[in-house]
């Protein structure tokens, strides 16, 4: 009789301990243990962090970290950090969390535009993942990767295309460039390679003439008529006569540093550089400023016509008025010098 007491005393005992073990696993595993009010939070876990970096972050959307801790030990995710950016969605257990920031790295969606130096790109990219700009600039430039790739420093921010692209954060700098240069690769099809050569352009010349465009006007529906007085006159063997180009080599300039040009003079005409493409015949070296997509198919899209002569409309300020003669282009050339003259615009 008193043996049965004292079974039945274990097994009691017993099932009191499996119940509070369950209780445990019940509330560090598979209990709810968020704070948060919104739907998910996200945290980003760089590739130097260590689990008190990552833990800094949860702790305040968790309502237990310890529990957390002691979970987190046992599954071991405190030794196997993994970088990226993953959610933590309302209602998660710790057992759902440590899935989740071990195996579910979220991509995201980096956008740029219209970046005039690798330098700014760089700056504009760091802001959205995890490699710095300094670290960046040093992938863009690497000269064998530009050679490898037929780049040149003047042409190698051709390469990096304006758009949205889906990467994951913790992406290094290397692997962007390269996913860029991917990215590159695929916009140049068979298609547009062979309308490049059709003009007479390498993908590089056409990225630097899309450049031209651009700069001279944003409206699309105007880019590829603007393209085609650029081929004529590139045909013809006359100068660009560029005056976006004016504007970057003065840029270049100290004398001209952290001022704005708002109208071209004679002055900027006698600038010293491959740049100006007053004084030189062809394309400038490389980009003056990365074109819009609309740019690079105006391009290789150009608009056939006699127009060799185009000039900033004053009474349609954004768009341009072309013409086939130098007389037609004095006078519309007088009208807008007339216009910036009105509005006490000098320099």
């Amino acid at each position: 009789m008193y043996i049965k007491k004292i079974l039945w005393a274990v097994a009691i005992i017993g099932l009191v301990a499996a119940a509070i073990f369950a209780y445990y696993v019940y509330g560090a595993m598979l209990a709810p243990n968020t704070s948060f009010n919104n739907d998910e939070a996200y945290i980003y876990v760089k590739t130097t962090d260590s689990y008190n970096d990552v833990r800094e972050q949860l702790e305040p959307l968790l309502e237990d970290i310890d529990k957390f801790d002691v979970l987190a030990a046992q599954k071991k995710y405190n030794n196997n950090i993994k970088p990226g950016k993953y959610a933590i969605k309302k209602g998660m257990s710790n057992n759902d969390i440590i899935n989740s920031i071990r195996s579910k790295n979220i991509p995201i969606k980096v956008s740029f535009n219209n970046q005039n130096s690798l330098e700014k790109l760089a700056g504009r990219i760091s802001k959205q993942i995890e490699a710095d700009s300094t670290s960046l600039v040093k992938a863009m430039n690497d000269t064998k990767f530009l050679k490898d790739n037929d780049f040149k420093p003047e042409t190698a921010l051709g390469m990096y295309l304006p758009n949205s692209y889906e990467i994951y954060w913790n992406t290094t700098a290397e692997a962007f460039r390269n996913k860029m240069l991917k990215e590159y690769k695929r916009f140049w099809n068979d298609n547009r390679i062979a309308k490049a050569h059709k003009i007479g352009l390498s993908s590089n010349q056409v990225i630097t003439l899309a450049s031209l465009v651009y700069e001279e006007s944003k409206q699309p529906e105007e880019q590829p008529r603007i393209a085609g007085l650029y081929i004529n006159r590139l045909k013809r063997r006359m100068p660009l006569d560029s005056d976006p180009t004016l504007k970057y080599a003065a840029y270049q300039l100290p004398k001209y540093k952290n001022t704005v040009i708002k109208r071209v003079l004679n002055i900027h005409k006698e600038i010293d550089s491959p740049y100006n493409t007053y004084k030189n015949l062809g394309l400038p070296p490389g980009l003056i400023t990365m074109p819009d997509l609309s740019a690079i198919n105006a391009v290789l899209n150009y608009e056939k016509h006699n127009y060799i002569f185009m000039c900033a409309d004053a009474k349609r300020l954004g768009y341009h008025k072309f013409a086939k003669t130098i007389a037609q282009h004095g006078a519309n050339a007088r009208a807008y010098h007339n216009y910036l003259d009105s509005q006490g615009i000098k320099k």
